[in-house]
């Protein structure tokens, strides 16, 4: 997927509200538009299809990405993430799934943007793992529900809460708690005049509508769902594990009639192969996924 060149940017100098009249000139899919451009993309890599996928949820990315203005980052960058994240979502889209290219897309929006903060921030560069980034998106939402938002250190016992709510070690959340309340300038910096000096940073800090740590514990889940997956390709042979693999799971997937020149066999064979290989994996992620209590047993 690499014809965007036609997308329109949004930059400082093009101002945001004439991007916004720009891409309000798209127009929004039916089911039924979405299913056969997806459809096209998927079975025959119609570039035109995904362009139009992404153009139509152009919208979409920049309402999302709004959503982040409180982290002091240039907004027209934040939404150039969110489309980035955008089109990995039509990439990846599945319309054989039964859910529209909207709610998949949300979760590849806002961590792209996600992604694009943490990079941008010098002081959450130690923050690498799952946990410490929910440390870092959802510390001040934490400190609001048990009343400890005044600055300077936190108490043992509030410490430990929190710790123990977000899934971190207690020494993290001093060491984040510090940086975000004063040991980085830039958080307690005023924003704007005209009657808004008395607002700093870090007061932007919690967005609400982003549900960030809905983000995360997606993002954990979708770990677990990838090491079922490694566990339940054992039940496979090798040759199951490999064309299974290079037909539905590889980046760049592979044909029928390129698999059959590989194992010298007919593409019909090869299919074949295909769904008894996808049908015992699916059974055993199923098996596994009850023994593991991620799905409710009838």
């Amino acid at each position: 997927m690499s014809n965007y060149k036609n997308l329109p940017a949004p930059s400082p100098e093009q101002g945001l509200n004439r991007y916004m009249q720009e891409i309000r000139k798209f127009p929004m899919l039916e089911p039924e538009q979405e299913y056969m451009l997806a459809k096209r993309w998927v079975d025959h890599e119609d570039t035109d299809a995904a362009h139009q996928m992404v153009t139509s949820h152009l919208r979409l990315a920049a309402k999302i990405a709004m959503g982040y203005r409180g982290y002091g980052l240039p907004q027209a960058e934040v939404i150039s993430e969110a489309n980035v994240g955008l089109m990995q979502a039509v990439k990846r889209f599945d319309p054989e799934k039964g859910f529209r290219l909207a709610t998949y897309a949300m979760w590849w929006i806002r961590a792209s943007i996600q992604e694009y903060i943490l990079r941008s921030w010098s002081l959450v560069k130690l923050g690498t793992t799952s946990a410490q980034k929910k440390l870092f998106f959802n510390l001040r939402k934490a400190k609001s529900r048990i009343g400890a938002l005044e600055d300077g250190d936190l108490r043992p016992e509030n410490v430990k809460r929190i710790a123990t709510d977000l899934g971190v070690t207690e020494d993290e959340v001093i060491s984040m708690n510090r940086r975000l309340s004063g040991g980085d300038a830039s958080l307690n910096a005023q924003v704007g005049s005209d009657g808004e000096g008395s607002m700093q940073w870090q007061d932007w800090l919690e967005d609400e509508s982003a549900n960030t740590a809905a983000d995360y514990e997606a993002s954990d889940e979708l770990d677990a769902r990838r090491e079922l997956l490694a566990e339940a390709m054992e039940v496979l042979n090798d040759r199951e594990k490999d064309i299974l693999v290079q037909r539905r799971l590889a980046e760049e997937t592979i044909t029928l009639e390129d698999l059959s020149g590989q194992y010298d066999v007919s593409r019909e064979r090869i299919r074949q192969i295909e769904v008894r290989a996808f049908e015992k994996l699916q059974k055993k992620m199923q098996e596994l996924a009850r023994q593991k209590g991620m799905l409710a047993t009838a």
